[in-house]
């Protein structure tokens, strides 16, 4: 199951999100242009090992190692890997960002992500492996959407041998399945970080209350 709209109207315009999609693709876009692509994954992804003991690892890069902690989340390995979250991340991140409004927004997102970092440096220790994507991020807006819109509708690429539909399905159904997924994968190995989306996910479900009903200033 692919999502790939909803039919869930915003009231203000989706500022941030758009920002977001914009500077994920430019990141990308500017990496492509660079002598190493992958040199640059090791020098602006989120190494476990660097963070964890506060230490440059070769490549070595002029900014503080914890920076990486955000630079990872606007970086991504291929363009398919840039799509698939820019895609979660308009169909679910507009209507987070409609509640919230831009300024809780931006913090929400970013916390999520750093939860996601969290999440993998637990899972997998000193690694040394970058950790880069937007996915961390997004899982936390799916959790915050499905609290606030369980029954939303979910237009859903359905694709089975020959069956293919396109089907509306409830927002619990569409993100309880993507969750499911998340957990039974982790441990699977592969170049999918599936313990930092679940780290994401349960971060997002966390904030959710205090960002969405506690009184605080906008930014």
């Amino acid at each position: 199951m692919i999502p790939l709209y909803d039919s869930n109207p915003t009231k203000n315009p989706s500022v941030i999100t758009v920002a977001v999609i914009i500077l994920n693709a430019a990141v990308f876009l500017v990496m492509l242009t660079l002598p190493d692509f992958n040199k640059t994954l090791f020098e602006y992804g989120a190494i476990p090992a660097e963070l964890v003991y506060s230490v440059d690892l070769f490549p070595f890069i002029p900014v503080p190692v914890h920076v990486t902690a955000l630079t990872s989340m606007f970086m991504h390995a291929g363009l398919f890997h840039l799509i698939g979250n820019m895609l979660f991340l308009w169909i679910f991140g507009n209507n987070v960002e409609d509640i919230f409004g831009h300024g809780r927004f931006v913090i929400f997102y970013l916390l999520c992500g750093l939860g996601a970092l969290i999440a993998h440096i637990l899972q997998y220790g000193p690694s040394t492996v970058p950790l880069i994507g937007a996915s961390g991020a997004v899982s936390g807006l799916l959790g915050a959407y499905l609290l606030a819109f369980p029954r939303a509708r979910v237009y859903t690429f359905f694709w089975f041998v020959i069956f293919i539909r396109i089907i509306p399905l409830p927002a619990w159904l569409v993100i309880g399945f993507w969750f499911l997924m998340q957990v039974l994968n982790i441990g699977a190995g592969g170049q999918v970080a599936w313990g930092a989306h679940v780290g994401g996910f349960l971060t997002g479900v966390a904030l959710y209350p205090a960002f969405r009903f506690l009184r605080w200033k906008e930014v």
